[in-house]
């Protein structure tokens, strides 16, 4: 039990952990401060509609320490994560349609408005039970991580490796984007779903409950985020790191590589998917678009700017880059692309480590140079 006590608490006890933690929760306590407490017309004050844009910001966060995970701690870069986000996505996707109820455009009380549009005489057996918030809650993990796990188990166990399984992650998204743009599929189609109205009662168009997804979405990354810490810093984290820098060597010393790399791609997945749910309600529409390849490879593009095998650089990176995304799209929306990929050449090429390489650099320099005068003092 100590030792299970020991693995859990020995995040909290690095100076980088509560750092994270601290800068986030004051940054929850300041917007939750400015929107409530400031006047409208106040330079100061926080509009519900900027609450909603740094709840979205926060979920990319979530998603991208997901990715620093497997990416930067395993070796494994995954160009499919997209595809356990939207899996998480659309699991609360599925259960707001159904909270809708006879509140929809046609009044049924059981179908969604798309399915009555499509002449559907049913509910599909895999809408059953989430009218329910704790069937819906359970399958934004389950959703995910069966899929990992199931894609995981063959593909580690038939040691693909390096480039091809980042092809095979990037087919494995490109497949379900095409599944679930085929309206016989039951989600939606291109369309996907929306027009959402309630979420555990509370009304997603107010003021309050766009605050309350915030926070929520601040407190799940900070979760996710320690969970991390917790798995990188134990021994199954030493295990994860040699099997990135020497898998061959791991394998020699007699350790089962393959379940190593399943159980954290697994827990990478359920990241993602909990970082859709809480995205989804924010935004008010999931649709395959969220499947999209680019999606994926976009986001391996932030943990690169961040700085990988840090998790607080993905972090930076998350919100960096979408915030430039949401200022240069509204700018010069036609060349954000070339932008987004002139930044991760740059990046590579002057920043290999990214922004968390950076600053621990400066950080060592400092520390190199105290030292010296130290020394000194002491003789």
């Amino acid at each position: 039990m100590a030792i299970s006590q020991n693995w859990l608490l020995r995040p909290f006890q690095e100076r980088s952990t509560q750092i994270f933690l601290g800068v986030l929760f004051a940054a929850l306590v300041v917007v939750t401060f400015l929107h409530l407490f400031m006047p409208q017309d106040s330079a100061l004050h926080v509009s519900a509609y900027t609450v909603t844009l740094l709840g979205k910001y926060l979920c990319y966060a979530l998603l991208a320490v997901a990715v620093d995970l497997v990416w930067g701690y395993l070796g494994i870069l995954s160009l499919g994560h997209g595809a356990f986000f939207a899996l998480g996505g659309y699991a609360m996707g599925m259960y707001l349609m159904r909270q809708i109820g006879d509140r929809g455009t046609y009044g049924d009380p059981i179908l969604p408005d798309f399915m009555v549009f499509l002449n559907w005489d049913e509910l599909p057996w895999y809408w059953l039970g989430f009218d329910m918030a704790w069937f819906a809650f359970i399958m934004v993990l389950l959703a995910p991580g069966i899929l990992a796990l199931v894609f995981g188990f063959l593909a580690f166990r038939s040691r693909v490796t390096g480039v091809y399984l980042s092809i095979i992650t990037q087919a494995l998204t490109f497949a379900l984007m095409l599944a679930f743009f085929r309206n016989e599929m039951g989600f939606g189609g291109n369309n996907g779903l929306t027009d959402f109205r309630d979420i555990l009662g509370f009304n997603l168009r107010t003021d309050a409950t766009r605050l309350g997804l915030f926070i929520a979405t601040g407190i799940a990354l900070a979760i996710g985020y320690v969970i991390c810490r917790a798995i990188v810093t134990s021994k199954l984290g030493r295990v994860s790191i040699a099997c990135r820098d020497a898998e061959a060597r791991t394998r020699f010393l007699g350790y089962r590589v393959e379940r190593v790399q399943l159980f954290v791609f697994v827990v990478s997945a359920m990241l993602a998917g909990v970082a859709g749910a809480l995205y989804v309600p924010q935004v008010g529409i999931i649709n395959p678009s969220e499947f999209s390849p680019l999606f994926s490879i976009e986001i391996v593009v932030w943990v690169a700017l961040g700085g990988r095998a840090t998790l607080y650089g993905a972090v930076i990176g998350a919100i960096l880059v979408n915030y430039a995304k949401t200022v240069f799209t509204g700018v010069m929306p036609d060349a954000w692309l070339f932008a987004l990929g002139g930044l991760f050449v740059l990046v590579t090429v002057f920043l290999p480590k990214g922004i968390a390489g950076l600053l621990q650099k400066r950080r060592k320099a400092k520390t190199d140079d105290d030292t010296p005068t130290g020394q000194e003092a002491t003789a």
